[in-house]
């Protein structure tokens, strides 16, 4: 199959410029970037100390990472996670990718959900890179209907400086620690559809924004993705100085991001490393998957107990004669009364009523009976 139609702002000498500036990153750079992030997800609008309708959150980390048919070796784990609404229905959306030192996309894979009952929507991105090139495999999923899936190439030629969504999370943290960048920072990229397109960076400045109840010094990048379209998708990052995240937003978006916790700040100025998994509300009942599972696993269990009293019918009439045994004797302890009462039943086959040993059973009405 060809691949889609590659942009025309692509050249080479803007190839060769990417790739060397990413090549100029050090690896002690990178790894003042590599730590966990929360964004709370609130309307555009909306107080700071509003509700929040959803969380964003991003790790970074070393991890070991291993291709068809390569040895093992140690890259950077780049994964975010979002969870929201969008016009009322929810909507989250996932990222994995491996990615070397030099910000190279070993691999990544994308998965948007829009929980819309009763067709949810659910689109898959899959990249990986390998000796040849780059294979793109996309899948979606509308419903009940079958999925459709679509898979295409890139040559390694035309790769060279290329940055995809994990990559440039990492660059991003690098740009904002460093707060200064090349007035224009332009990378080969890949849009959301797979098709190649370019990305640029601009510095906005130093700005004061809102951190909880406090205000506070942050620097604002722009990142646009420019797709073979020649639509823009536009996002401003507002980071702290050590590289953490404010606030991002998407322009046109009806919701952003932004950090509302501040007790992570602490009096010396410095902020604390927060949790990398962090906890976050789940009303399991409204994520359709996880209700789906719930329903499958509740019908096979109910299936497996049904099966399995069908097959042993002395559960039945064991449980019946300790019931009797205990509503007729009524003791102080019943969970003593009960080890006593099972300890002598005979083995399984048996008649319940023990010979030649103690009985729990009364020889006489209880104390309290009449």
């Amino acid at each position: 199959m060809e691949p889609p139609p590659q942009s025309p702002q692509e050249t080479p000498t803007m190839a060769d410029s990417a790739a060397e500036f990413l090549s100029l990153i050090g690896l002690k750079e990178l790894e003042w970037c590599l730590f966990a992030e929360t964004l709370a997800v609130v309307a555009v609008g909306a107080p700071p100390r509003d509700k929040a309708e959803g969380q964003w959150w991003m790790a970074a980390q070393w991890a070991p990472y291993q291709g068809e048919g390569e040895p093992v070796q140690s890259c950077v784990l780049v994964q975010t996670r979002f969870r929201g609404k969008q016009d009322g229905v929810p909507v989250s959306s996932t990222l994995k990718a491996y990615v070397t030192w030099q910000l190279e996309t070993l691999e990544q894979e994308e998965q948007e959900c829009l929980e819309l009952r009763p067709h949810p929507t659910e689109k898959r991105t899959h990249i990986v890179s390998h000796q040849h090139g780059m294979t793109v495999s996309k899948t979606l999923q509308e419903g009940e209907a079958e999925p459709q899936c679509q898979s295409f190439f890139y040559s390694r030629a035309k790769l060279r400086g290329l940055l995809l969504e994990g990559a440039s999370l990492l660059l991003l943290r690098v740009l904002a620690r460093r707060q200064t960048m090349p007035p224009d920072l332009v990378f080969p990229a890949m849009d959301t559809e797979g098709n190649l397109c370019t990305s640029s960076y601009s510095a906005l400045g130093i700005q004061r924004q809102a951190l909880g109840s406090a205000e506070t010094e942050v620097f604002v990048i722009e990142r646009a993705v420019h797709s073979s379209t020649g639509a823009s998708t536009v996002w401003h990052s507002s980071f702290l100085p050590n590289g953490r995240l404010a606030q991002l937003m998407q322009i046109g978006s009806p919701v952003l991001m932004v950090l509302q916790d501040e007790s992570i700040l602490s009096k010396s100025g410095r902020f604390e490393p927060q949790l990398p998994f962090p906890k976050e509300p789940l009303d399991w009942k409204e994520d359709i998957q996880l209700y789906s599972w719930f329903l499958d696993r509740k019908d096979e269990l109910q299936q497996s107990h049904a099966a399995y009293l069908q097959q042993h019918p002395e559960v039945r009439a064991l449980l019946s004669d300790f019931l009797q045994a205990l509503l007729f004797q009524q003791p102080h302890d019943p969970i003593s009364f009960a080890a006593e009462f099972f300890a002598h039943q005979r083995p399984i086959g048996s008649p319940f009523a023990p010979t030649g040993a103690a009985s729990p059973l009364p020889s006489s009405p209880p104390a309290n009976s009449k």
